[in-house]
């Protein structure tokens, strides 16, 4: 707790702290609360679950006396992200007794307007901030502290023109903070702009390459699925994190995990909000150790102990692969990040492997048994005995034929 002191942090925070059992800072917090409290604007890369939250909420908690109007504004990118950063706010603040709210899509927007009353803290998506700017149920004039967290997150999901309209509706004399894993031209743009002086602030990355080990197989489609059972079931594993590149997908991953006996859990952006609320808090809760996801998942949720992370689909680019892998091997424990690569995903694994940063290892295919798998339909509902199907090939290894070869250094091969 020393080391939080010699941050310059008040009581308040410090015994909340404590009592959170904190112990000593991350390399985020280190390098940027003493500039924050000097009312400095920064411009930090850090990814979720390096400790960012605390960085960024410190000068607010410190600074800030309730008086039930909007005094910060916290932009984050996902509803999941928003309730996890207003959750550590309120326990950060306890003992200032700050009220902190949140707002976001997918839900009655009657409450939301009902707590905007008597706000101190407002931690929102961009899609929803504007709305209640148009209905006039959100008054930006007081804001003294701005966050924009996890900003290459939200210009990938296209939410630049949202996000300088809200810029606009703030007061220019503010404490302005940008968080991301990432600092783009459209990033380094949007803080010409915005910010006044900006520090960057930089930190290592908080995965520990030295801990995270990366496979590919290279599997026939047909005998993908039965790959990725015969792993989850051979490998010892707590929690497990599986990537697709569609909520179609996810959905026919998650429903033959459960029929062939492993207990995972779906979350992507077709759920509504308290149904993927449900799903992590099992998650967190260790109540199921799979789930499966869309890229939705990717960032945003600090979720702990993940011991695997595998790519069912790979994503078209290696910034997406490198989020997705980073769920794992934080903290210094030890991760594995294992590829399932077929013929649709060579030309994204290629893009991948441009990545020289990036040391993939070829591992043969095992023995396995095939896995009947059901065939779900577009519409979202399993189809009757004639839209079902698979296969039972038994000890299946896929071989080697119409497998293309990967070139190049680190036991990669090009497709």
């Amino acid at each position: 707790m020393k080391q939080f002191e010699k941050l310059g942090l008040s009581h308040d925070i410090l015994n909340a702290l404590q009592e959170l059992e904190f112990e000593t800072p991350t390399e985020i917090q280190e390098k940027s609360i003493p500039l924050v409290l000097a009312g400095k604007d920064i411009i930090a890369g850090s990814a979720t679950g390096s400790g960012k939250t605390l960085a960024f909420a410190s000068p607010i908690i410190e600074n800030l006396k309730s008086n039930q109007k909007v005094q910060a504004l916290v932009l984050t990118p996902t509803r999941e992200l928003a309730e996890q950063v207003a959750s550590s706010i309120k326990l950060f603040s306890k003992h200032k007794h700050l009220k902190t709210t949140t707002i976001y899509g997918g839900v009655a927007i009657e409450p939301q307007i009902k707590h905007l009353r008597e706000t101190d803290i407002v931690v929102g998506t961009p899609g929803r901030i504007l709305d209640h700017l148009q209905r006039g149920t959100l008054n930006l004039r007081e804001v003294k502290f701005l966050v924009l967290d996890e900003v290459d997150r939200m210009f990938d999901m296209g939410f630049l023109r949202d996000v300088e309209k809200i810029l606009y509706q703030c007061p220019k004399d503010r404490q302005t903070m940008l968080f991301s894993a990432t600092v783009s031209a459209d990033i380094a743009h949007l803080a010409r702009r915005h910010t006044r002086n900006a520090v960057e602030v930089s930190v290592k990355s908080y995965v520990d390459p030295s801990k995270l080990k990366q496979y590919y197989y290279d599997v026939e489609d047909k005998f993908k699925f039965s790959l990725l059972v015969h792993l989850l079931k051979e490998e010892s594993s707590e929690l497990v994190m599986i990537f697709c590149g569609t909520r179609h997908k996810v959905d026919f991953v998650t429903k033959n995990l459960i029929n062939s006996g492993v207990y995972a859990k779906a979350i992507h952006g077709g759920l509504s909000q308290n149904q993927r609320s449900a799903v992590l808090k099992d998650f967190h809760g260790k109540g199921v150790g799979v789930l499966v996801c869309t890229d939705v998942a990717a960032r945003g949720l600090d979720i702990k102990g993940v011991s695997h992370v595998y790519n069912y689909d790979l994503p078209a680019v290696s910034n997406d692969y490198i989020h997705r892998i980073g769920r794992t091997a934080r903290a210094g424990n030890d991760g594995k990040a294992v590829n399932l690569v077929s013929g649709s995903d060579y030309d994204n694994f290629n893009n991948i492997l441009r990545d020289k940063q990036l040391n993939i290892e070829s591992m043969p295919l095992p023995n396995f048994n095939s896995v009947r798998v059901s065939v779900i339909e577009r519409r979202g509902r399993f189809g009757n005995s004639g839209n079902r199907g698979g296969f039972r090939n038994n000890n299946s290894r896929g071989g080697n034929s119409g497998r293309r070869n990967f070139s190049g250094g680190n036991n990669r091969r090009r497709f």
